[in-house]
């Protein structure tokens, strides 16, 4: 099968997009055409290719849209799907905005679109768009999901997607690669360089930057560290640029490298806020720090709570509550048994039932499925 993969918005080492999905039709034997903004900083994508099966990733580079600058991004990627999508077996795209460049039905194989968020809601947090379009823009989202749902095939990256549309769709969730083992706790103080906490992801205000830049102002004096792995917005950025040597960004890490940053965290952060967008959603963040043993310490959205106070595998603190977020790390940091036995427990959890092999299987068996129909 010759699938065409694009996105105008993502990151092409994206971890939903490359090292789960791609990777996954990869080694399943499919060719993949990736059509995707690789003149990003760091934008080459490791491994294009299936040890496996030989299958391999042709690159399409386009640029990214970015804030209000989107039309030239958009006028590329029409040219691009137009060039490549014809000859597929099969088109998945996944932002909302190729949903109004695609090519005529006629000229594309059966499409599909990945729903990775609440578009709609999600718009509410976006700082390059003016407050009183937010409304309207919310409304043309909803809107081109239910045309978009009646003319593509669709998958949701969340259960709690699925009230948003007249018809069941396909879950494929964002779960993760597990090690077999949980990575070795963080160490006494001192055994490995400064203890330390850690946040994997897109850092912007609505997930907590400026929650996380205080913290690291309460953990300076105990000796603790905090390192940022991932992009950051603008607001996101004045934030770290404001703590100075308290925080170490990295910027925009491929996910497999990121995780291999975290290991050995106190703790993994995910202090996002209580927007609508994030109150469906699992925080993949979440289920990558269980994967790896990191003990979590997360604010009370509901799919979090859920995962970690089940696998006691972490702390919940209140939404913008630094202090409790800085007293739950002081606690991990005291007390290596509990940093042990946490991390442990958040990784036997996601070991039975994180895993995305499995999930893996199942996307690619439903595309598959979708390309043989006409």
């Amino acid at each position: 099968m010759r699938v065409v993969v694009a996105t105008v918005v993502h990151h092409p080492a994206d971890a939903r997009i490359y090292f789960r999905q791609i990777r996954a039709l990869l080694d399943a034997g499919h060719q993949v055409t990736y059509i995707a903004p690789f003149g990003e900083s760091g934008g080459t994508v490791p491994n294009n290719y299936s040890e496996r099966t030989g299958a391999t990733v042709t690159a399409v580079t386009i640029p990214r849209a970015v804030g209000r600058r989107r039309l030239g991004a958009l006028r590329a990627a029409r040219a691009a799907l137009a060039a490549h999508a014809p000859s597929a077996d099969l088109l998945l795209v996944h932002d909302p905005e190729l949903l109004l460049v695609l090519p005529p039905r006629r000229k594309r194989p059966p499409t599909v679109w990945d729903v990775h968020e609440d578009t709609a809601a999600a718009l509410t947090t976006k700082a390059w768009l003016p407050s009183f379009l937010r409304p309207v823009a919310a409304g043309g989202v909803t809107f081109a999901e239910r045309l978009a749902e009646r003319r593509l095939h669709l998958i949701l990256a969340e259960h709690g997607y699925t009230a948003r549309f007249a018809r069941t769709h396909p879950v494929v969730p964002n779960t993760t690669y597990v090690p077999d083992e949980a990575a070795p706790p963080a160490p006494p103080a001192g055994d490995a360089g400064p203890p330390r906490v850690v946040y994997v992801g897109h850092i912007s205000p609505d997930r907590g930057s400026a929650e996380m830049t205080e913290l690291a102002r309460l953990l300076a004096p105990h000796g603790i560290a905090m390192d940022l792995v991932g992009s950051a917005d603008a607001a996101a950025r004045a934030h770290i640029e404001a703590a100075g040597d308290l925080v170490r960004w990295h910027g925009f890490v491929p996910n497999e490298q990121a995780l291999r940053l975290a290991e050995g965290a106190l703790a993994g952060l995910s202090l996002l806020h209580d927007e609508a967008n994030f109150r469906s959603s699992m925080p993949t963040k979440v289920v990558e720090y269980m994967a790896r043993g990191i003990p979590v310490i997360t604010t009370p959205l509901p799919l979090a709570v859920d995962l970690v106070r089940g696998a006691e595998c972490g702390f919940v603190v209140p939404f913008g509550d630094v202090p409790a977020a800085c007293e739950a790390v002081l606690a991990l940091h005291r007390d290596q048994d509990l940093r042990v036995k946490m991390g442990l427990r958040g990784h036997d959890a996601a070991k039975r039932a994180l895993g995305w092999p499995a999930d893996a299987t199942a996307f690619v068996a439903q595309l598959e499925s979708w390309a043989r129909k006409p």
